[in-house]
C-alpha cells in the first residue's frame, strides 16, 4: 500500500515521524509531505521518504498563505498513492476544495480550535465532511465531532496517539544544562509550549502547598508573556524552587529532562490530547493530569495518572504531594504508564489500526 502523510505547516514533526516510521515498518510505502521545520531539528526519516513540498519560497506567514493553494494544487500532480492522510489542513474554507483524488483521511489533532474565529467552526465541520475518514485520539474527540459539529459517527475513527518512544533512541542525546543537572531535589516537570490554557499559573499556586523539598521545572518555548508568571512565583514565595527554560527544546535534549523528572504535570484548562503526555508515557513517568479531553481516559481507564478537576488548586496540590511523597503510589502509576507505552499506545499497535482504516477505504 502506498500512503502519503501530509502536514503542510509542519505543526507536528514528532507525530509525523512516529506515524510514518510505524506505517513503513508495517509494510506500507510511505512519503511524508511537509515543509521545513523552522524551530529546531526534526527526526531523520526511518523507512519513509521525506518531501519538503510546501512553502519553498519564503517562511513568513503572509507568503505561506499566498503559496498554500498553489502547493495544494501541486500536491495533486504528485505520483498517485492509495491513501492521502492529512495531519493538518490549515485553511479549512479553501483546503476542502483542493483535496487530491483518491481516499483522504484527516487527523483531528485539535478537534475544535480553543478560540475559534467567526465562521471557523462551520468551515471546519465542512472539512471533516469532505474527507473520507477522520481520525481522533480519544472518545472525547469523537463525541465533540459527532455532537458539536454533526459529523456522521461512521466517518469518525478513534485511534490513540502513540507514545514518543523514539526520543529514547535519539543519537547523540545531550545531558541536562548544568544549572538543571546540579539539582538534587525531587523534580516536577511541566514541559512544552507555554500557553495560557496549559495552566502554568495554576501549577505555581498549587506548588506552594506541595512538598517543600521539590523543584518545579517549567520548560518550553513561550507563546505568552512569562514575566507575569515569574512575578507570580515571586509573590507566592516559590521563586527559589522554580526553574525556567523558556526556549524551544530539541529532540536531542528532551530525554534528559524526562528521565530526571519525578513527576510530569499537565494542569491544563482544556485539551483533547497532548504530545507531552505521550512523551511522559514513553519514559514511564508518574503523571498528574486534569480531567479534560482525552486525559481522563489515561487515568480512569488505565490508571496511568493521578487526575484532578481542572482549576481545583487543592486537589492539584494534593495530587502533587501524593506522587512526590508516596513511593508505592508513584511506582504504581509509573508501571501503568510503561504498560500503556508497550501495549495499546505503542506505534506498532497504532500502525495496525491505521492500516486497517486505509484498507477499509479502498
Amino acid at each position: 500500500m502506498r500512503v502519503r502523510i501530509v502536514d503542510p505547516p509542519a505543526y507536528t514533526p514528532p507525530y509525523d515521524h512516529a506515524l510514518c516510521t510505524a506505517l513503513a515498518a508495517g509494510g506500507a510505502g510511505v512519503e511524508l509531505v511537509t515543509s521545513p521545520f523552522r524551530h529546531g531539528s526534526r527526526p531523520s526519516p526511518e523507512g519513509y521518504a521525506l518531501n519538503d513540498h510546501f512553502y519553498r519560497v519564503a517562511s513568513p506567514l503572509p507568503f505561506k498563505v499566498a503559496q498554500h493553494p498553489l502547493d495544494m494544487l501541486r500536491l495533486r500532480r504528485l505520483p498517485p498513492v492509495d491513501v492521502t492522510h492529512f495531519q493538518w489542513l490549515p485553511i479549512q474554507a479553501l483546503d476542502r476544495h483542493l483535496l487530491p483524488p483518491g481516499p483522504t483521511v484527516l487527523t483531528a489533532h485539535d478537534v475544535i480550535p480553543r478560540e475559534p474565529r467567526p465562521g471557523q467552526l462551520g468551515a471546519l465541520a465542512k472539512t471533516y465532511r469532505a474527507v473520507d475518514a477522520v481520525v481522533v485520539h480519544s472518545e472525547h474527540g469523537r463525541g465533540v465531532l459527532t455532537d458539536t459539529l454533526d459529523v456522521a459517527a461512521e466517518r469518525v475513527h478513534v485511534i490513540p496517539h502513540g507514545v514518543f518512544d523514539y526520543l529514547k533512541r535519539v543519537p547523540h542525546a545531550k545531558p541536562l544544562p548544568p544549572e538543571f543537572a546540579a539539582v538534587e531535589r525531587p523534580v516536577v516537570l511541566q514541559f512544552g509550549l507555554m500557553r495560557p490554557y496549559k495552566g502554568i499559573d495554576l501549577m505555581l499556586e498549587a506548588f506552594t502547598a506541595a512538598d517543600p523539598d521539590a523543584e518545579l521545572w517549567i520548560v518550553g518555548m513561550p507563546r505568552m508573556p512569562t514575566e507575569p508568571l515569574q512575578q507570580l512565583a515571586a509573590d507566592l514565595g516559590v521563586a527559589d524552587r522554580v526553574r525556567w527554560l523558556p526556549r524551544f527544546v530539541n529532540d536531542d535534549e528532551i530525554a534528559a529532562f524526562f528521565e530526571r523528572a519525578d513527576v510530569v504535570a499537565l494542569p491544563y484548562r482544556k485539551i483533547d490530547q497532548s504530545g507531552v503526555l505521550f512523551t511522559a508515557l514513553a519514559f514511564g513517568k508518574p503523571l498528574l493530569l486534569t480531567r479534560v479531553g482525552g486525559f481522563s481516559e489515561i487515568a480512569d481507564r488505565h490508571g496511568a495518572a493521578v487526575s484532578v478537576e481542572p482549576g481545583d488548586l487543592t486537589a492539584l496540590a494534593r495530587g502533587l504531594t501524593e506522587l512526590l511523597t508516596d513511593p508505592a503510589r508513584s511506582s504504581e502509576v509509573a508501571a501503568a504508564a510503561a504498560a500503556l507505552a508497550n501495549g495499546e499506545y505503542s506505534w506498532s499497535s497504532i500502525a495496525d489500526r491505521t492500516l486497517e482504516l486505509y484498507s477499509s477505504l479502498l
